[in-house]
């Protein structure tokens, strides 16, 4: 498991939709991406959400743009005349990431749009195992391109990892955010979904998406850990949640008006 790497060699605009000011731009490749950049907001952190949440979603077989590892140098974008700009590209400089820019592309209305109740469960479901805060009616994240659904932006997921909290704690994490989720209206199938899901994917697959995870994007950070202990915190975090998901899927259940709330007590319900 791998990602490519090239290099930007154009700057075209930067993205205001964003709150993390993405830009577009153009790689050597010839490609457009948008580009999630180091020295944004949240820093590494929202990256290393992408990468995970994105790379996770496409173990899962949904339709994700190809997630492209992208080099920034001290000149790239130099003829942006925006101060504030500027600034955002020289704080970024060395590796960012960039998602293949879906030209022509669209918004999914979940109220205007038709789903499938197994897919609109299934994409809940990668949600809450990701604690994705960013799908919801206003801002729904998922585009139509080439007649088909794909889903974009997932560097709101895993906030656990904004507060310090201890990974194997944040994994329990009923998330009771998913009562915004876009799709949650439509998620008829959850607990169907929540069986085919912890079919479709490992502990070693998530693993492995972790470990792509650049050093770079780690010795930042301010817990003082080593990269290799980040990445296993991050690793016990997924790998915890999975084999509990039970925990998160009855929280939308419940969130959905179709079950009785049930609390959660050292990671176990009862």
């Amino acid at each position: 498991m791998e990602l490519r790497e090239e290099r930007l060699t154009r700057y075209i605009e930067p993205l205001r939709e964003g709150g993390s000011l993405p830009a577009l731009a153009e790689a050597g490749d010839g490609f457009k991406y948008v580009v999630k950049l180091r020295g944004a907001g949240h820093g590494s952190k929202s990256l290393i959400a992408e990468l995970i949440g994105g790379m996770v979603a496409k173990a899962f077989k949904f339709n994700v743009p190809e997630l492209v590892f992208l080099e920034l140098s001290g000149l790239f974008g130099i003829t942006e005349p925006d101060r504030e700009i500027q600034e955002l590209l020289r704080k970024s400089e060395g590796k960012n990431l960039g998602l293949h820019f879906l030209g022509g592309a669209y918004t999914f209305d979940p109220e205007v749009n038709e789903i499938d109740p197994l897919l609109a469960s299934k994409i809940v479901w990668l949600d809450a195992f990701l604690e994705n805060v960013d799908r919801s009616r206003q801002n729904p994240n998922m585009m139509i391109w080439k007649k088909d659904l794909w889903l974009i932006d997932h560097g709101a997921s895993l906030y656990f990892h904004h507060s310090g909290r201890d990974a194997a704690e944040a994994a329990l994490d009923p998330f009771p955010y998913i009562r915004n989720h876009a799709l949650l209206p439509k998620a008829d199938r959850l607990e169907e979904a929540d069986k085919l899901m912890r079919q479709a994917i490992t502990p070693r697959t998530l693993n492995k998406i972790v470990d792509l995870i650049p050093d770079v994007w780690l010795i930042d950070d301010e817990s003082g850990k080593t990269p290799s202990q980040i990445r296993d915190d991050y690793k016990l975090f997924l790998t915890t949640r999975l084999a509990n998901s039970s925990i998160f899927v009855r929280q939308a259940i419940y969130e959905k008006g179709q079950g009785p709330y049930v609390s959660p007590l050292r990671g176990k319900w009862v």
